[in-house]
C-alpha cells in the first residue's frame, strides 16, 4: 500500500533505530499497556515507522516490550518532569539516580537504571538520536544523559524499550533504550502555569511553560514553534523534618547513635567544638607531623559556647564535650534547585517527497547543595606527600606559633599558641606539648552550587523515491557545561599557615574573620564539559510481498565523535583532595542493517545487526533477531534473541582518569574485639565504628568492551475489548564487566584478616593508630587498583501490564492500569563468587547505595466525570533486607547488617503510597487541576545505613519524607 508523503512527514518521523514493539495505543499513565490487534471493522492504519525501527509499517507490534509515555498521561499522573516520569517505570531498578540524592559524585544529575544493569548500560535518546553526557561521571565512571536537562513540556512522548538493542543504536543498549520524543510541530500558544507547597510549609514548587507555533504544515508546508520552561524548587532541610528523618541518633528505637558526639569525645571526623588530646610533635613547623599516640584526657575547646549542651565521658580517655546532632543542623533533604529552557524547531517540506528539519535547545539546571561542615582530618590529600598524607600520624595545635614563613623553632617573636591548652604547661618541652585537634569547620559553609548548561541542535532531511523507497539523514550536535562552585574544601597549604601562624580561632570560631575562613576554605569553581557531533543516514526499502506482507530491508550508517574534560574539582592534589577525574576523546564508526519479513500472516520474523568501531582500536558486531506470532486476533506472542556491548568510557579507560571513591564500612568483628568490643554490645571507641573508607581507582587504557546476552519472551492479549493486558520475560547476562578490580570488598576484608589481597591491589592510605589500643590493627583508608573486565552480571525478571477501559454510562469512564516488575535474579559473578542482590542493599557500592527491591509497581485508576476526571497513582516498592553481598554481610541477617546491629534492623520495609491528581476542562482553552502528592501521607520506611539520605532510600522513599503536597495549576490553549 502507497501512501502519500504528507503522512510520512507527519507520522513517519524516525524515532529510533532497533526492532521494538509499541504493541499498544499511547497510554495514559506512568505504567503500560498495550492494545491488542484493531477489530476488522477499523479503518486502514497510517504507514508509520515503529519507533527503534528503520522500516515503515502499518501495524505496531514487534518483538520487543516497550512501555509509551504521553506527556498528557503523565500530567494526569501528576508528573511534570522526564526524570520522575522515566523513573516511575517498575523496569527501572538498582543504581537509578533521583535528584534527591546529593551525596554522589554526580549529585545534581537524574538517570535511569533499566534492568538494575547500571546508567551507563541505558541507552538515551532524543527523537532517535543520541546526545552528550553529563560531565562527571556516577560513582566515578558510569557515563549517562543527565535527564534534568531535557524540557518537559516539549515532549511529546516517551517510549522506553526494555530489550537489549545494540544492533543498531550501539553500545551501552544493554538494559534498554530510552526514547524522548520532542514534539514535531505546533500551531498556536498553550502553557502551563503551577504553584505549589508541601503539608509542612516548604518545598515550594513555581512551574510554568509557554509554546507558540505559527504555520500550518499541512496546509503551507511549514511550521515553527519555540517552547519557554521554567521549574524552581525550594530547600527542605532535615530540621525541618520530624524523627527518624532528622538525626542519626535512633537509640529511642534500639539503634545507634551515629553522632560525632555523646558517645565519644574523639570522633574520627570531629565535631564543630575542637576536642584535643596532649600529643607529641616531630616538626615543629609541621602541624601534619602530630604524635600517634596521644595521652589524657580530653579538652573541649569553648565549652561555654555549647549551643546544645555538654555531655560527660568518664575514665582515663574521658572529658566534657559539646552535644551536636550534625545532621539536624546542617543536612538538607532537597536542594534548592532552578531550572529553565528555551527549545525551537522548524519543519519545512521542501516538495513533495522531500521534508527537512532544524531544531535546537538550551536547558540551564541550577542545584545548591549543602552538606556537613568539613573535618580536619579527612582533609590530608592522599599520597600528596609523606608529610601531609593520611599515613601522616595526625594534625596537631603547637605549642607555639609565629609569623608566616618563618621557623617557629627560632623566631624572635614565637609566641604561645591561645588555641593549645597544653601550651603553657610544655613552654620548655614544645614538642611534647602539642594538642592533636579532632574538629570540624562549623563556620564555614559546605556544599556545591551546580551550574549544568547543556546546548543541542539537529537538522535532518528526509525523504521517498518512487513508492518504495525511504530515506533519512540527521545530523546532532551538543556540549554540556557543568560549572562546579566549592564551598567548604579545606586548603591544605592554608590551613597549614593557619595553625602555625595562630590566625584560626579554635577556641571561639564565630570570632574568625571571613578572610581567615576563606584562606583555610577559598571558594572556587572547576568547569568541566563533553560535547558530541554525530551524522546519521539510513535508506530503507520494499523487496517482494510475502504471504504476510511486503519483506522490506533498510541500511544506515553512523559517525560520531565524542569529548569529555572532567579535570576533577582539584587538579592540584596539593591543595584538596581530589575527586573523580576523566578526560578522553574517540571516533566512533558504524554501519547497522534491519530485515522485516512477514512469512506468514501471523507470523513476522526480524533480523538486524550493527557493526561498531572505535578510534582506541576495538570493534564488535552486535546481532538481534526477533519473532512475533498471531494465533489470533485476540493474542499475540513474542520473543528476542541479541548480543550487545558497552564500551569502556573515558573514565574507565583513559590513563588520566582517576575516581578517589569512598564507601560507608563497618570493621568486622574481629577489628571490633580487638579495640574493644564488639558495637552490639556497646562498644563506643570512634575507631572501631562504621566510617568511610577510600577506593582508589585508575583508569586502564586495555579494557575490553563488557558483552551482553539477552532474550525476552512474552505475549499480549485482549480477551475481552475492555481488558488488554502483557506478560514478558527477560534474561540478560553481562560478560567482561568492568568493575574496580576483582572485589574491593574482599580487598578489605582481606586487610582486615591479614591475608595477601588480591593481585592487583595496594593498600595505599592505613589510618593512624588507634589512641586507644594502639598495638591493634589500624584502619585502612583507601585501597587502590585499575578497572578490569573481572565479573559477569545476571538479571532475570517479569513485566507484567494491564489496562481495564469500563464504561459506567453516559460521558462516565472508569480506566484502570497496573505495571508491575518482578526481579527473579540479580546476581554479580566475581573470581567465581556469586553475589545475590535481590532484596538486598546491593550493589551497596552502586550509585546511590539504595538496593535492589523485588518488587516494584504502580497502579493507576481515574474516573472520567464528562469534562472532570479524577487520578489516584499508587506506587509499591518491596521491602528491602538491610544486608549487601558486595559488603560481605551474612544474607539470613543472622550475622549482622550495614547498619551494625546484629538481626535489630533487619529489614527495610515496603512502602506505598499514592498521589491524586483532580482536572477540570472548563472549555477549549482552559483546564484547571489540583493534585496532591502522597495524599495518604505514607511515611518513608527506616533505612539507618542508608548513606544518601537520612534514615531513608531517596532512590524508592522520597516521597515518604517530603509528605503530603498540594500544588494547583491551570493548562490553557488558543
Amino acid at each position: 500500500m502507497t501512501k502519500s508523503f504528507k503522512h510520512y512527514g507527519r507520522i513517519a518521523l524516525r524515532s529510533g533505530a532497533a526492532p521494538l514493539a509499541l504493541g499498544t495505543a499511547l497510554i495514559a499513565s506512568p505504567s503500560f499497556a498495550q492494545t491488542a490487534p484493531a477489530s476488522d471493522n477499523a479503518a486502514p492504519a497510517e504507514e508509520i515507522v515503529v519507533t527503534g525501527s528503520l522500516l515503515r509499517r502499518i501495524d505496531t507490534e514487534t518483538a520487543s516490550p516497550v512501555t509509551q509515555l504521553t506527556t498528557e498521561s503523565l500530567t494526569k499522573a501528576g508528573i511534570t518532569n522526564i526524570n520522575d516520569a522515566i523513573r516511575s517505570i517498575s523496569a527501572d531498578g538498582a543504581g537509578s539516580i533521583s535528584t534527591g540524592f546529593q551525596s554522589g559524585f554526580s549529585a545534581g544529575g537524574a538517570a535511569v537504571s533499566l534492568r538494575s544493569l547500571g546508567v551507563s548500560s541505558t541507552l538515551v535518546l532524543i527523537d532517535g538520536l543520541r546526545s552528550t553526557n553529563f560531565p562527571i561521571n556516577d560513582d566515578g565512571h558510569n557515563a549517562y544523559v543527565d535527564l534534568n536537562s531535557i524540557p518537559f513540556s516539549a515532549v511529546e512522548r516517551v517510549e522506553v524499550l526494555k530489550d537489549g538493542a545494540s544492533s543498531i543504536y550501539g553500545a551501552d543498549a544493554i538494559g534498554g533504550v530510552v526514547n524522548i520524543i520532542m514534539k514535531k510541530q505546533f500551531n498556536g500558544v498553550a502553557g502551563t502555569v503551577e504553584a505549589g507547597v508541601s503539608a509542612h510549609g516548604d518545598a515550594p514548587r513555581y512551574r510554568a511553560n509557554l509554546t507558540a507555533g505559527f504555520g500550518d504544515y499541512d496546509e503551507k508546508g511549514w511550521n515553527f514553534y519555540v517552547n519557554g520552561e521554567y521549574q524552581k524548587d525550594g530547600r527542605v532541610a532535615v530540621k525541618d523534618r520530624a524523627f527518624p528523618y532528622n538525626t542519626n541518633d535512633l537509640t529511642s528505637i534500639g539503634g545507634i547513635d551515629n553522632n560525632p558526639t555523646d558517645n565519644s569525645l574523639a570522633p574520627s571526623n570531629g565535631s564543630p567544638s575542637a576536642v584535643v588530646r596532649l600529643a607529641g610533635q616531630s616538626d615543629l613547623n609541621n602541624p601534619f607531623s602530630g604524635g600517634s599516640v596521644p595521652t589524657g584526657t580530653y579538652t573541649t575547646l569553648g565549652l561555654g559556647n555549647c549551643p546544645n549542651g555538654t555531655f560527660t565521658v568518664a575514665g582515663a580517655a574521658g572529658g566534657t564535650g559539646c552535644r551536636y546532632d550534625l545532621q539536624n543542623t546542617y543536612s538538607q533533604i532537597q536542594p534548592d534547585q532552578e531550572r529553565y529552557s528555551v527549545t525551537g524547531r522548524l519543519s519545512v517540506r521542501i516538495s513533495d517527497n522531500i521534508e527537512g528539519y532544524v531544531s535546537g535547545s538550551f536547558s540551564r539546571n541550577i542545584v545548591d547543595i549543602r552538606a556537613l561542615p568539613a573535618p580536619i582530618r579527612q582533609q590530608q590529600p592522599y599520597g600528596a606527600s609523606p608529610a601531609m598524607s593520611s599515613t601522616a600520624p595526625g594534625v596537631v595545635l603547637p605549642v607555639y606559633i609565629c609569623s608566616a614563613g618563618i621557623n617557629c623553632v627560632t623566631a624572635a617573636d614565637r609566641r604561645l599558641n591561645p588555641n593549645n591548652p597544653y601550651a603553657a604547661a610544655f613552654a620548655n618541652d614544645p614538642a611534647a606539648g602539642a594538642a592533636r585537634i579532632y574538629y570540624r569547620f562549623g563556620d564555614i559553609p559546605v556544599g556545591t552550587h551546580r551550574q549544568n548548561e547543556v546546548l543541542r541542535a539537529a537538522a535532518g532531511l528526509r525523504g521517498s523515491v518512487g513508492d518504495d523507497w525511504n530515506w533519512q539523514v540527521d545530523a546532532v550536535a551538543a556540549k554540556d557545561n557543568l560549572d562546579i562552585t566549592n564551598r567548604g574544601v579545606v586548603d591544605i597549604a592554608g590551613l597549614k599557615s593557619a595553625i602555625n601562624t595562630g590566625a584560626y580561632n579554635f577556641v571561639n570560631p564565630a570570632l574568625n574573620t571571613q578572610a581567615v575562613r576563606d584562606q583555610i576554605s577559598p571558594t572556587y569553581t572547576t568547569h568541566s564539559y563533553t560535547s558530541m557531533v554525530s551524522l546519521d543516514a539510513s535508506v530503507s526499502k520494499s523487496l517482494m510481498d510475502l504471504p504476510g506482507g511486503p519483506l522490506q530491508i533498510a541500511v544506515g550508517g553512523q559517525v560520531r565523535h565524542e569529548v569529555q574534560n572532567n579535570p576533577g574539582i582539584n587538579p592540584d592534589k596539593l591543595k584538596f583532595a581530589n575527586t573523580a577525574a576523566s578526560f578522553g576523546k574517540h571516533t566512533v564508526s558504524a554501519g547497522y542493517f534491519e530485515i522485516s519479513a512477514p512469512v506468514l500472516d501471523p507470523l513476522e520474523l526480524t533480523a538486524s545487526g550493527r557493526y561498531d568501531h572505535y578510534s582506541e582500536g576495538f570493534s564488535r558486531f552486535s546481532p538481534k533477531i526477533g519473532a512475533t506470532f498471531k494465533p489470533m486476533r485476540e493474542l499475540l506472542v513474542r520473543g528476542t534473541w541479541s548480543k550487545g556491548f558497552r564500551a569502556p568510557t573515558f573514565a574507565e579507560s583513559n590513563p588520566r582518569s582517576n575516581f578517589p571513591g569512598f564507601v560507608t564500612v563497618t570493621p568486622p568483628e574481629s577489628f571490633q574485639l580487638a579495640h574493644g568490643g564488639l558495637l552490639s554490645a556497646g562498644n563506643t571507641n570512634p575507631y572501631a565504628q562504621a566510617y568511610s573508607t577510600g577506593q582508589g581507582v585508575n583508569g586502564n587504557p586495555n579494557l575490553k568492551p563488557e558483552k551482553s546476552r539477552s532474550f525476552t519472551a512474552g505475549i499480549v492479549a485482549q480477551p475481552v475489548p475492555w481488558l488488554s493486558f502483557t506478560v514478558d520475560y527477560y534474561n540478560v547476562k553481562k560478560t567482561d564487566v568492568i568493575v574496580t578490580g576483582p572485589d574491593l570488598g574482599a580487598a578489605r576484608a582481606a586487610y582486615f584478616a591479614g591475608t595477601p589481597l588480591p593481585e592487583g591491589y595496594t593498600v595505599a592510605a592505613i589510618d593512624g593508630v588507634d589512641p586507644l589500643f594502639p598495638t591493634a590493627l589500624p584502619r585502612v583508608l583507601v585501597i587502590s587498583a585499575p578497572y578490569v573486565n573481572a565479573a559477569s552480571q545476571l538479571s532475570t525478571g517479569l513485566d507484567f501490564s494491564a489496562t481495564a477501559n469500563v464504561p459506567l454510562g453516559d460521558n462516565i469512564k472508569w480506566t484502570s492500569r497496573i505495571d508491575v516488575t518482578d526481579v527473579f535474579k540479580y546476581n554479580v559473578t566475581q573470581n567465581g563468587l556469586v553475589q545475590k542482590y535481590v532484596g538486598t542493599m546491593g550493589p551497596y557500592e552502586l550509585s546511590s547505595g539504595a538496593g535492589t527491591p523485588k518488587w516494584r509497581g504502580n497502579w493507576q485508576n481515574t474516573l472520567q466525570f464528562g469534562k472532570f476526571s479524577l487520578t489516584a497513582t499508587t506506587y509499591y516498592v518491596s521491602k528491602i533486607k538491610n544486608v549487601a553481598a558486595d559488603e560481605g554481610e551474612d544474607l539470613s541477617c543472622e550475622g549482622g547488617n550495614l547498619y551494625g546491629t546484629g538481626e535489630d534492623f533487619c529489614h527495610i520495609r515496603r512502602f506505598i503510597y499514592s498521589d491524586l491528581n483532580a482536572s477540570l476542562q472548563v472549555n477549549d482553552k482552559f483546564t484547571f487541576y489540583i493534585n496532591v502528592g502522597n495524599f495518604t501521607n505514607a511515611k518513608a520506611p527506616i533505612a539507618p545505613s542508608s548513606y544518601s539520605g537520612i534514615n531513608y532510600l531517596p532512590t524508592w522513599h522520597y516521597a515518604g519524607v517530603i509528605g503530603r503536597t498540594f500544588r494547583v495549576g491551570a493548562n490553557f490553549g488558543f
